[in-house]
């Protein structure tokens, strides 16, 4: 008897295992039932409050879908998307996951099978045209876009009137304007005009998509250093700044944050979401405005509008609840006007879903901003961003660019400087 309950035994311990053993993830996802979706982003105040949004709305209609939100750094979730993909298993990685823009390319050339294709689930062409080149690849719609990283210049009205300029001088104007605006307000109020770090090249990002151009060229793989006209010109607009003393450099975002809120600088070139950190020192409230961005004088294709960030959402493939994902975005990012609504109106998020940029949180004027409807303008500006593909390179590539800025400004010929970019790119990248 006792040798039968030994043979039972072990016969149940093998069937066990084979029923175990042969379903690739099975173990992984029975973890995560296909009633339970997790989903992973960065930024407590703004990206995770916006997916915050986004599940309420969603479960109000789908109550038995359990919905995780994770929040990690962003470079954590870099780490870990690679760390999984690159293991060959959808374990531990989430359902929908945040990826920014520039980033973008890199996963989807690498990984194409890993997201899900999202073509039939939105329609792309309700997007604003500048987030498809990101989150599409190969033919296919991949990423559900979402903010904006629309740029605009904001100026302390206040210091460009001490200086002689009114809200009409700051349109239409190229950055040698600026230039001269900002010696006049330095004479005038002993103040800088921007304040820039120089291990972070966001201004020439800026300057150069206003111009349809970019790092690579369009193939997103070839590096366009040397005899890219836009970059060029950007370089020597960086550098004509630096020698005029207008500027106020930085080192980290909290200096960077510091320098306008202690009214160091008058104005701040960047993207919309810097306003909640502009809106955060109430002594200066009325003493804002928004202005289009500046454009480059020698590049005739360049417009008052350009982008600085910018995220959008990706469902993977692979991982349990994939459809149930899918549905989730569909409805919410993908299609609801009235969540677009509120997460402007609660957390400032400017989406670039066209069919929402209208309503009445764009038509609010804004009294932090004298009363400017800079939502409005927000939603004008960011349709008129120049499409450009940002490749698979634009970090690497600026980490080349950072080095070779610093020699520029201590004097080589900036022809040299972009040739060697050019070559070290060419070296390092391929």
């Amino acid at each position: 008897m006792k040798k039968m309950w030994v043979l039972m035994l072990v016969t149940v311990l093998l069937l066990s295992a084979c029923s175990s053993g042969g379903g690739g993830n099975t173990a992984s996802e029975g973890e995560k039932t296909a009633n339970e979706i997790t989903i992973w982003a960065w930024d407590k105040a703004f990206n995770v409050a916006a997916m915050e949004a986004a599940k309420e709305a969603y479960q109000k209609e789908n109550p038995d879908l359990k919905i995780n939100i994770v929040e990690y750094a962003q470079d954590a979730i870099i780490q870990k998307l690679n760390t999984g993909l690159n293991s060959g298993t959808s374990s531990g990685l989430p359902n929908i996951v945040l990826i920014e823009d520039y980033r973008s390319q890199s996963f989807l050339s690498a990984y194409p099978d890993a997201f899900k294709d999202m073509s039939s689930t939105i329609k792309a062409s309700d997007f604003a045209e500048y987030k498809l080149g990101p989150t599409a690849f190969d033919g296919k719609q991949y990423g559900v876009p979402f903010d904006s990283g629309v740029t605009g210049l904001y100026y302390r009205t206040d210091l460009l009137e001490q200086a002689g300029y009114k809200a009409a001088d700051l349109q239409d104007i190229t950055w040698d304007d600026y230039i001269k605006i900002g010696k006049d307000v330095k004479a005038k109020t002993g103040k800088d005009l921007i304040t820039l770090d120089p291990n972070d090249l966001g201004l020439i990002r800026m300057m150069i998509q206003s111009a349809g151009s970019w790092y690579s060229k369009e193939d997103g793989k070839t590096p366009d250093l040397a005899g890219n006209a836009a970059l060029k010109e950007a370089f020597v607009t960086y550098k004509a700044m630096m020698d005029a003393n207008i500027v106020k450099l930085n080192s980290d975002w909290s200096q960077f944050v510091a320098a306008f809120n202690n009214g160091d600088v008058a104005t701040i070139p960047t993207g919309n979401w810097i306003t909640p950190s502009v809106r955060q020192e109430a002594s200066q409230s009325g003493k804002w405005a928004v202005a289009p961005l500046p454009k480059m004088a020698g590049q005739s294709n360049s417009v008052h509008a350009s982008n600085l960030g910018g995220s959008s959402w990706y469902v993977m493939n692979n991982v349990a609840g994939a459809d149930q994902a899918a549905d989730f975005m569909g409805k919410t990012f993908g299609s609801d006007k009235q969540l677009y609504q509120d997460l402007l109106n609660n957390i400032g998020a400017i989406g670039t879903y066209k069919p929402a940029a209208e309503g009445e949180a764009f038509d609010k004027a804004d009294e932090f901003f004298g009363g400017q409807k800079v939502f409005a303008d927000f939603a004008k500006w960011t349709q008129e961003i120049p499409s450009v593909n940002y490749g698979i390179n634009t970090y690497a590539i600026e980490d080349i660019l950072v080095v070779e800025m610093q020699n520029f400004l201590n004097g080589k010929a900036i022809d040299d400087v972009l040739a060697d970019a050019q070559k070290q790119a060419e070296t390092q990248l391929h």
